[in-house]
C-alpha cells in the first residue's frame, strides 16, 4: 500500500530542469549585476538583493510570473507525480528556491495540489511591490551549526523533523528522497535503512554519494532525466507495496496459526477431561 510511503522531492533541477534562481535572473537580463555581486555575499541573501535591483530596474511581480511559467520540465515529471499521487503516495517538497517560485510554478503546471507540504525560504511581496526573499533558518541571529549545508537552510534538519512527525504517527513510512545537489546530501544521510534515495546521475548529490556510498543507509537509485525518474519512483513505490501487503499475509497467517494452536490445546484438554473407558473384561 503506498499510503505507507513518503516521497520528499528538491525542486530545481529535479521537478524543473534547472535552477530557478538563474532562470529568473537571466530571463530579466540581472546576470551581469548577479555574477558580480555573487562573491561578495551568500546566494539565499543575493537572490533578494537581485529582487530588490530588478524592481528598481521597473521589473514587476507580473514579470517574474511570466518568467516562472516558462520554466523548463521534462514532459514525464507531470505523469510521474500524478501517477505517484494516485498510488496513494503522499508528496512533500524540499526546496533551497524560495516560496514564490515553487508555487507559482506548480500552480501553472497544476500541480501544487499534488503536494501534501513545501518546505523553502519564506517570500513574500511587499506594500512596494517588490519580491522580498528570506532564509529558511535565520542566520543573522543563529546558526544551524550543520556544515554541510548553505547558512540559510539544512535540509537535513528539516528531513528529521519529518522523520519524527511521521514516528508520532505511530504508522512506520518509509522515505523516498530525490535530489541532484549537494544541499541534498545532508538529508540524504539521515535517511534509514528501509527508505530510498534518488539521486541525479552524474550531479553533485549523485558524484557525494558514491564517493563514499557506505555512508548513505537507505537504498540507492540513480536517475538521468524525468523518464528515468518516473520508472524508478513508480517501481520502488510498487515494490514497496508488495511488500506491505506481503508482510500482511504473513501477519494474517500467523494469527491463524496461533488460533489453529490454541484450539488444539483446548480439544486436547477436553479429550482428557472425559472419563476413562471401563476396562473390557476377559
Amino acid at each position: 500500500m503506498a499510503g505507507k510511503i513518503v516521497a520528499v522531492f528538491d525542486f530545481d533541477k529535479t521537478i524543473i530542469d534547472l535552477d530557478s534562481d538563474n532562470w529568473v535572473v537571466d530571463e530579466l537580463a540581472g546576470t551581469e549585476l548577479f555574477n558580480q555581486l555573487l562573491p561578495t555575499m551568500p546566494w539565499n541573501s543575493l537572490m533578494d538583493r537581485m529582487m530588490k535591483e530588478l524592481h528598481s530596474q521597473g521589473k514587476t511581480i507580473e514579470d517574474i510570473e511570466e518568467v516562472l511559467k516558462r520554466v523548463p520540465i521534462h514532459p514525464r515529471i507531470i505523469p510521474a507525480i500524478k501517477s505517484a499521487h494516485a498510488l496513494g503516495c503522499e508528496l512533500r517538497i524540499l526546496s533551497d528556491a524560495n516560496m514564490f517560485f515553487i508555487e507559482t510554478i506548480l500552480n501553472h503546471l497544476g500541480l501544487k495540489d499534488y503536494f501534501s507540504e513545501i518546505n523553502s525560504n519564506p517570500s513574500f511581496v511587499n506594500e512596494e511591490g517588490r519580491l522580498r526573499i528570506l532564509p529558511y533558518h535565520d542566520f543573522t541571529t543563529s546558526s544551524h551549526g550543520c556544515r554541510l549545508c548553505p547558512p540559510n537552510m539544512c535540509k537535513g534538519l528539516i528531513i528529521e523533523r519529518i522523520q519524527a512527525s511521521l514516528a508520532k504517527e505511530g504508522d512506520k513510512k518509509k522515505l523516498i528522497y530525490l535530489g541532484d545537489g549537494s544541499g541534498d546530501y545532508c538529508p540524504s544521510l539521515k535517511l534509514k535503512e528501509d527508505d530510498h534515495v534518488m539521486p541525479r546521475k552524474k550531479f553533485p548529490l549523485w558524484d557525494l554519494i558514491f564517493s563514499n556510498p557506505i555512508r548513505i543507509k537507505a537504498e540507492i537509485h540513480e536517475w538521468s532525466d524525468g523518464e528515468v525518474m518516473e520508472k524508478v519512483l513508480l517501481q520502488i513505490i510498487n515494490k514497496t507495496s508488495v511488500e506491505v501487503e506481503q508482510g500482511k499475509s504473513t501477519c494474517a497467517a500467523q494469527l491463524f496459526s496461533a488460533s489453529d494452536c490454541k484450539l488444539q490445546t483446548i480439544s486436547a484438554s477436553a479429550h482428557e477431561a472425559l472419563p476413562q473407558a471401563l476396562p473390557v473384561p476377559l
